[in-house]
C-alpha cells in the first residue's frame, strides 16, 4: 500500500466547545496546525484563548441560547461549521451514591450530556441545511463500564455515546457523521490538580493500563483530527477509545506485565 498524505484540514471551519483548557485546547491547537479555521465557544473568559487566530466566544452549553449564539457567531465568523468537537464538560465529584446531592447529580448531567445535545441540535441544524459535517462528541472510559461513586459522570459520558448513535442513525441521510471518543486517564491540568493532592494514583492507573502509562491531551486531539478528515468519510455513529487499552483488558487487578 503507498504512503498516505498526512491529515490536512486546510479549508475546514471548526467549532470547539470547552477549548480553553485541556482536551478541548490541545484539539484547538492541533486543529490550526493542520489548516483549519478554528471557533472556541467556552463559559471561561474570552482572554482563556491566547492564539490570535481563533475566533473566541463565549457560551454555557446548559443554556440553549447560548448554543444558538455561539453557532450564528461561529458561522459569521468562518462563514460556515465543517465540524464541531463538544469538549465541554465538567469532572465527577467522586462521590458516595447515598451522599450525593440531587443538585449535583444534575450539574454534571446538565453539562456533560444535556450540554452536548444543545450543541449538536444548534449546530445541526446548519449541517443539515449544508448536507454536510462532522460532529465528535468527548465520552470517556467511565461511560463504558461501571466505576463507583462515578454515577452522574458514568451516566452522562455512556449518554453520550447513545447520543452519538442516535443522532449518527437520523443524521447519515442529510451527510452528517457523528462519533465520539473515550478517553482513558488523559494528563490535562485538572489530572494532575487531582494527583498532586493523591486523588489519582497514577501508579495503580499505569499498572491496570496495557500501554502502562497516562495519555496526553494532544492524543485525543489526533483522533478527533483523524475523526474530522476524509480518512474517516465511512465512519459515523462509533465510538473510539483512546485509553492505553483500559477498556479492552477484562481483569480486575494490575495487567502483569511481562
Amino acid at each position: 500500500m503507498p504512503d498516505m498524505p498526512s491529515i490536512d484540514l486546510t479549508g475546514k471551519n471548526v467549532l470547539v466547545t470547552g477549548g480553553s483548557s485541556g482536551i478541548g485546547a490541545a484539539v484547538v491547537d492541533l486543529f490550526l496546525e493542520l489548516g483549519a479555521q478554528v471557533s472556541s465557544a467556552d463559559l471561561q473568559p474570552l482572554d482563556a484563548v491566547e492564539r490570535d487566530t481563533v475566533t473566541r466566544l463565549q457560551a454555557d452549553v446548559c443554556v440553549e441560547q447560548d448554543c444558538l449564539r455561539a453557532t450564528a457567531e461561529a458561522m459569521t465568523a468562518m462563514g460556515a461549521i465543517d465540524v464541531l468537537v463538544n469538549c465541554a464538560g465538567i469532572p465527577d465529584t467522586y462521590t458516595p451514591t447515598l451522599e450525593q446531592s440531587t443538585q449535583s447529580w444534575q450539574r454534571i448531567v446538565d453539562v456533560d450530556l444535556t450540554g452536548t445535545y444543545l450543541m449538536c441540535k444548534a449546530v445541526g441544524a446548519h449541517m443539515a441545511q449544508r448536507r454536510s459535517g462532522s460532529m465528535i462528541n468527548i465520552s470517556s472510559i467511565v461511560g463504558l463500564g461501571g466505576f463507583p461513586r462515578r454515577n452522574a459522570y458514568g451516566a452522562s459520558k455512556a449518554g453520550v455515546i447513545m447520543l452519538t448513535r442516535s443522532l449518527a442513525s437520523e443524521w447519515g441521510s442529510l451527510g452528517i457523521r457523528v462519533n465520539c471518543i473515550a478517553p482513558g486517564y488523559i494528563r490535562t491540568p485538572l489530572v494532575e490538580t487531582l494527583i498532586r493532592e493523591n486523588k489519582v494514583n497514577t501508579g495503580q492507573i499505569e499498572r491496570r493500563t496495557p500501554l502502562a502509562r497516562l495519555g496526553h491531551p494532544r492524543e485525543i486531539a489526533h483522533a478527533a483530527a483523524y475523526l474530522s478528515s476524509e480518512w474517516s468519510s465511512f465512519i459515523t455513529g462509533a465510538t473510539l477509545p483512546v485509553d492505553g487499552g483500559w477498556s479492552a483488558f477484562g481483569g480486575a487487578g494490575d495487567i502483569g506485565i511481562a
